[in-house]
């Protein structure tokens, strides 16, 4: 017999009845019922629960074991009574007599319990991560994720795209985030940079005449933890193809995700139809570039209803250059209680509040405008709203107005809100929508151009466009949207070194500057470059949507804190003088 198993701990059932087995696992759970033992051992592949008795040699032993001893086994398999069979798991219909037992690694007193799923401190989670990775959830959740990485990756394949391995220590790049950088030994005072992206690399994989290629590819980042984004790495999926226009790409892309979402969903469907919806259009509809299709609500643009109305804030705030209002849309929210209540979101976010109306019966059962708003613009200016939003008794629209870019993202939260609060939300599916027709450019802080997404981007309209005003020259650049969620982000490539020096310098990026930053791919584009494009997909964020997880470190193996530490290995750590002289380094105290 072999020295630690003859079956696992999912494998026994029925059939087996009478065969001397051997097992090896963790304790899961002791139970004693006054002189008889029953243990459930737990391997990675399951449970089977072991009997002992006062008659067993093994009773003395196994009656010392405790919860995550790894323990070993030899014993008979038993058919459990008819009453007694636990249809939950594989091996309901058997336990095993243990007639020897062997303890090949005992355990101190945990710092937290395996069995179960009780809610603990998440520190205490990622110190003992190794622990925590025990319980069913999260040991179910890094399966997922093993099972969608393959699922990709052969899809992949069988859809004509060939996988390259791209490298990990490379030059810096700006894609939009901090850079880990790495000190060089052999070139004192110089950096390598972790990749935040292959994204220079898979364009001159392009250009060196490969055709379809993608990567399950490692990506670095410096960047502040959110519950959806890890603050060091992640993995995506890295898509690129040569002689394709942006159609093209979303062909390609859509049957793996959508395939994967219909292999790991469950009962979830996933809507066929994925909507093509401009950038500017989803920030003025939903407030956000990743929209949640799942909430009906649209906003719309009703400044014309306010303008020179009764309500001096808005009517005045309109006429300054660049505001309008927006309306929120509420079916069923038409009661005093839910408009505070939105009231006191709407401060919580922020504002001073959020005007609103409330549509009601009166009582000679006419249809009729309430709230402070309706009475300062008046009944027709409110019946012109309610017309255009379709709203009817028992309804409510609530109203934000400024420039748009310092009210959309509370509006768009403010619409989700509202959709959670009405039961609006669809359960029980996974919407997905591209967006498209990024700006190429916006300003920063201090008014100066910069790229707004991916500097690699090719222009709508090419050369030409660069020629007017940048802030109104869109990108051949897209996100894939998922139920709030950005999953995936691409472009088509700007391949012109005469187009990608001119849009580099209206972003501040002299000649000189693209040349030091991007010598390779400039270089490769004089010799002949293809037009080509691509995207990647967000595999932790893909995994997360499936586990039906809120905190994308559920699906993560080893993730970081909040702080950006790993608490288990103790990092980031300090190095010794030896090593930082050797990279002729010096740390110096912050003030």
């Amino acid at each position: 017999m072999h020295a630690y198993r003859s079956h696992t701990c999912a494998e026994l059932g029925r059939n087996n009845a009478g065969e001397a087995v051997r097992l090896s696992g963790w304790v899961h759970r002791v139970r004693d019922h006054g002189g008889v033992l029953f243990i459930d051992l737990r391997d990675h592949y399951g449970i089977t629960q072991i009997i002992c008795d006062a008659d067993s040699p093994a009773f003395a032993a196994l009656d010392k074991v405790r919860a995550e001893w790894v323990v070993r086994i030899d014993g008979t398999v038993k058919l459990r009574d008819t009453a007694l069979v636990n249809p939950r798991i594989p091996t309901g219909e058997i336990e095993v007599y243990a007639g020897e037992v062997a303890v090949l690694g005992p355990a101190e007193e945990l710092p937290l319990p395996v069995f179960g799923d009780q809610d603990y401190p998440e520190e205490t989670r990622l110190t003992y991560r190794f622990l925590d990775l025990r319980r069913e959830g999260l040991h179910r959740n890094m399966m997922l994720r093993s099972n969608v990485v393959r699922s990709l990756r052969n899809r992949m394949w069988q859809a004509g795209f060939t996988e390259f391995q791209t490298p990990i220590i490379t030059a810096s790049s700006p894609e939009g985030a901090r850079d880990f950088l790495v000190p060089s030994r052999l070139h004192p005072g110089k950096f390598y940079a972790l990749p935040q992206a292959p994204q220079q690399f898979k364009q001159l994989i392009m250009v060196a005449g490969f055709d379809r290629y993608f990567q399950i590819a490692p990506c670095f980042r410096d960047e502040d933890p959110r519950a959806d984004r890890s603050p060091t790495d992640f993995y995506q999926l890295d898509v690129e193809m040569s002689f394709v226009t942006q159609a093209d790409v979303f062909a390609a892309v859509q049957p793996v995700i959508q395939g994967v979402f219909e292999e790991f969903g469950g009962e979830r469907r996933v809507d066929p139809d994925w909507p093509l919806i401009p950038y500017r259009e989803a920030l003025l509809t939903y407030g956000s570039d990743k929209p949640d299709l799942r909430n009906p609500i649209k906003m719309q643009d009703v400044s014309g209803h306010f303008r020179g109305s009764g309500f001096a804030i808005f009517a005045t705030l309109l006429e300054q250059e660049g505001t309008e209002i927006r309306a929120i849309p509420a079916p069923g929210g038409g009661s005093r209680k839910f408009c505070d209540r939105m009231n006191a979101f709407a401060q919580q976010q922020g504002l001073p509040g959020m005007g609103y109306i409330l549509w009601r019966k009166a009582e000679d059962g006419a249809l009729e405008a309430a709230g402070p708003l309706a009475r300062n613009i008046g009944p027709e200016r409110a019946e012109a709203i309610r017309q255009q939003l379709g709203l009817d008794a028992g309804d409510a629209a609530f109203f934000l107005g400024g420039r748009p870019e310092t009210f959309e993202a509370v509006a768009g939260r403010a619409r989700n809100e509202i959709g959670r609060e009405l039961g609006l939300i669809e359960e029980g599916v996974f919407k997905f929508a591209w967006i498209v027709d990024f700006p190429m450019f916006e300003t920063d802080d201090e008014g100066r151009i910069d790229f707004s997404h991916n500097p690699f981007s090719m222009p709508q309209g090419g050369l030409a466009a660069l020629q007017g005003d940048p802030l109104k020259v869109l990108a051949y650049q897209y996100d894939l949207a998922c139920n709030g969620y950005e999953l995936v982000s691409g472009g088509i490539r700007n391949h012109t070194p005469e187009i990608m020096f001119k849009a580099f310098e209206i972003a501040g990026y002299p000649a000189s500057e693209v040349e030091k930053r991007f010598g390779g791919m400039v270089k490769a584009f004089k010799y002949g470059a293809p037009p080509h494009g691509g995207c990647a997909a967000g595999i932790d964020r893909m995994v997360m949507l499936l586990a039906d997880e809120s905190n994308i470190r559920e699906v993560i193996m080893f993730p970081m804190n909040q702080r950006a530490e790993d608490l288990m290995m103790g990092a980031p750590s300090e190095v010794s003088n030896e090593q930082l002289r050797e990279l002729c380094l010096r740390v110096i105290p912050r003030d």
